[in-house]
């Protein structure tokens, strides 16, 4: 057997298997897995294992297996659209918001290659770095402004050293290293989701109970926005019909002698407003003069005499 027939029966043996996994799994996770390596990614595979399986391989023999069987299943023709850049399928039958999170997990913390993408920004803070003072040259070609500091480097402002989307360039890769930080997370990343011939982002999966009805309640608030603005009557713009006819009616009552239960109180409230003005409340404070004890009345001089002619007997 040729080297090119054993490579067509290789192919083939893929596209079969593809095609019995998605037979076999109603549902399926598409990830990236860029700067996975081969350690990595077989730490991922067991840490699945018996939960979901994960499939790599080409783009265009998933995309022709998926076009030779569109006949018996329509509904895969969605992943024709996904099917793109490095990415792959992880099978499961369990609850995806449960898989999610085992997804996540494969997440490591990696140092900064120079020429890859960064996958968000970094900035070094301000800090007394450990390199030795003959670095301050290096600091200085990034347009660092550092001092001396204790025989170490100090960075004086925080500096913004990658941006999100852009390469990574050898010198910042470099000082990273230098500093031994690790800014980014490598691992499965997850896009799109796959659930029973329905493709949607992959975000969804993090959406709780609250966010379904701050959802609901935002689309409820647009349909009875174009409805009223239409003049369409719906059910969702029906409050809103109703309160504006009341608002119109309590008008007619305040400009005439017309009068209904409903608006009774309001025009009473227009009409006479001091009655419904509530009487302050006033607080007396009663302050109560502490009590002196007068002193004794001194004697007067007539009867220190008449004390006194007693005394010597006249």
């Amino acid at each position: 057997m040729s080297a090119k027939e054993q490579m067509m029966q290789k192919k083939a043996a893929y596209m079969q298997k593809f095609v019995d996994l998605l037979e076999t799994y109603p549902r399926a996770v598409l990830v990236t897995v860029d700067n996975i390596g081969s350690h990595h990614m077989q730490k991922i595979r067991v840490g699945l294992r018996g939960r979901a399986v994960l499939m790599l391989g080409k783009n265009t023999l998933r995309r022709k297996a998926i076009k030779d069987n569109m006949a018996k299943h329509p509904e895969w023709e969605t992943l024709l659209q996904v099917i793109k850049f490095n990415v792959g399928f992880v099978f499961t039958n369990e609850n995806l918001g449960d898989l999610r999170e085992k997804l996540l997990e494969s997440r490591v913390p990696a140092q900064a290659k120079a020429g890859i993408i960064a996958p968000q920004d970094v900035t070094i803070p301000k800090q007394i770095t450990t390199p030795e003072p003959t670095k301050t040259t290096f600091f200085a070609a990034l347009d660092i402004p550092t001092r001396i500091t204790k025989g170490c480097v100090e960075i004086l402002t925080d500096v913004s050293l990658c941006k999100e989307g852009e390469k990574v360039g050898s010198s910042e890769a470099a000082l990273l290293q230098m500093l031994d930080l690790k800014p980014f997370t490598y691992g499965l990343k997850l896009v799109q989701v796959f659930d029973d011939g329905f493709v949607y982002p992959a975000k969804l999966l993090s959406t709780n109970t609250g966010d379904l009805f701050k959802a609901f309640a935002q689309g409820v608030s647009n349909v009875a926005a174009l409805s009223l603005g239409l003049g369409f009557p719906t059910l969702p713009a029906f409050p809103h019909v109703v309160l504006n006819a009341y608002k119109n009616l309590v008008a007619v009552v305040l400009g005439t002698d017309y009068l209904f239960d409903q608006a009774k109180a309001l025009k009473e409230r227009v009409e006479n407003p001091d009655a419904f003005v509530s009487a302050p409340t006033t607080t007396t404070t009663t302050t109560v003069a502490p009590v002196v004890e007068a002193p004794p009345p001194e004697p007067s001089s007539e009867s220190e005499e008449e004390e006194m002619g007693d005394l010597f007997g006249f």
